[in-house]
Parts: structure tokens; sequence; C-alpha cells
């Protein structure tokens, strides 16, 4: 996967697409051409990140990018009804993942090599704060990122809730709920999982069935949000596997 650097106001406002993983403008600029910028990626669905212009300096090694970077990846992005239909040739329940305002790139390269490990059939990320896939989440994924079909949406909630009208159920990971293991994982299900800083958002958590917790006797009160999707897939797994084997 490559990613490329594109900088000056009218080669990102031609730009400005599906295809754009970050974009960078500079702190307090609103005039002329960054206006139409600023609007344009709204409408997108782009999320605008600020930067002082020493920053974009240092990210153009100093070549005139007159207050506007954005990076661009040429990796294509699926569509849920991909997924489903991949479950269905596999003659198995939908697997989802949902990752609600996961930041780091680390941590979503991370969740979708488990992922594509644990027999998922997709990874559903938002386009609004949060990170997208880019060099770094390929390489934390090892590859996987080739393997496993990944969808950005504009609107969790709403994907969450179209979700639950094709019958599939949807967990959320949230300390403090009823642990993972007392739900039943064998059928078509998706799984809600947040940032470790605030984890999933309230207004999300009203749109899941059921919230889960996972376990933590050694008193940690939060778990890094690749380590949390890891341990619901695998507890997933293994009721799957035991179903099939007891049938």
């Amino acid at each position: 996967m490559e990613t490329a650097m594109i900088y000056g106001r009218h080669p990102v406002l031609e730009t400005l697409g599906p295809k754009v993983d970050k974009l960078y403008i500079q702190k307090g600029a609103k005039d002329g051409s960054i206006g139409k910028i600023r609007r344009v990626a709204k409408e997108l669905g782009i999320f605008v990140q600020e930067r002082e212009k020493s920053r974009l300096d240092e990210m153009t090694a100093g070549a005139n990018h007159q207050g506007v970077v954005c990076f661009v990846s040429d990796f294509r992005y699926a569509e849920i009804d991909e997924m489903l239909a991949l479950a269905e040739a596999r003659g198995e329940d939908p697997l989802l993942v949902l990752l609600d305002s996961v930041h780091d790139p680390h941590n979503l390269g991370a969740v979708i090599r488990s992922a594509l490990a644990m027999g998922a059939h997709g990874v559903i990320i938002p386009k609004h704060r949060a990170a997208s896939v880019n060099a770094t989440v390929y390489k934390t994924s090892a590859g996987a990122v080739d393997e496993m079909l990944v969808a950005k949406v504009t609107n969790l909630n709403r994907t969450i809730e179209d979700l639950k009208q094709k019958n599939i159920w949807v967990y959320g990971a949230d300390a403090g709920q009823a642990p993972l293991y007392t739900a039943d994982l064998t059928g078509p299900i998706a799984i809600v999982v947040g940032n470790e800083g605030d984890g999933i958002a309230e207004k999300t958590k009203e749109h899941t069935d059921v919230l889960l917790s996972i376990p933590m006797p050694g008193g940690f009160e939060s778990l890094n949000a690749s380590v949390a999707a890891s341990i619901f897939l695998y507890e997933t797994l293994r009721q799957r596997d035991g179903k099939q084997k007891k049938v």
C-alpha cells in the first residue's frame, strides 16, 4: 500500500475524496480557498486537523504548502454488504468488529490482524476522529490488511442500527457490565470496541443490544483497544467451535 503526501491549496482541493486519510490545515487559516477546502471536507466527512505552520513546514520539508497538507492512500475500503456476502459464502454467521474512535493506527493494525486470525468477516471504522488505514496500520497488521475487509462509515450509530435490522446482534465492550462469557456469541454478531481512554461513546452504547465486560481480577480498569477486541474475538471463536463440536 502506498501513501502519498499532497500539499498546496489547489492540489489538495482537487484531491479531496474517499482516499484522503489525513487532512491538515494551518491553525486559524480560513481565508479564500482554505475556507472552501474546509467546506468540501465537511461535506465528504473528512476530519480536519489543525496544525501550526511550523509543523506543516516540517511535514513538507519547507515546501510552499500554502497552509494545507493531505495524505492519500490507495487502499480500497470495502462495503459492509461484502462482509456479509463473505460470511454467507463461508456458510458462517457474520462476525464483525466496529471500532469507536480508535485513534492509534498501531491499535487499528493490531485489531485487523486479530480479526483475520479469529475468522472475523470485517472491521468497520468511522470516518471522523479515528485512525484510517495507512502505512503504519499496514505494518502493524503484518500484512493482514491485504486479507481483511475494512469499511469506513460516516455514522457508526446508524451503521449499528442497519446491522440490527439485518438480525445481527450488537455487543459493546464496556467495563462494569456482565462478563462476556455469560453471553451467547454463537449467532450473527458485531462487537463494538472503544478506545482505551474513553471507551465507547455514551450515545453509541445506547444503540448496542448488550454491553459486556472483560473480567479483570488483576485490578486494571481498561485494556488496550486491540487487546480487548482480541479477547472478545477469541471468546466468540471458542463458543462457536464448542457449538460445532456438540453438533
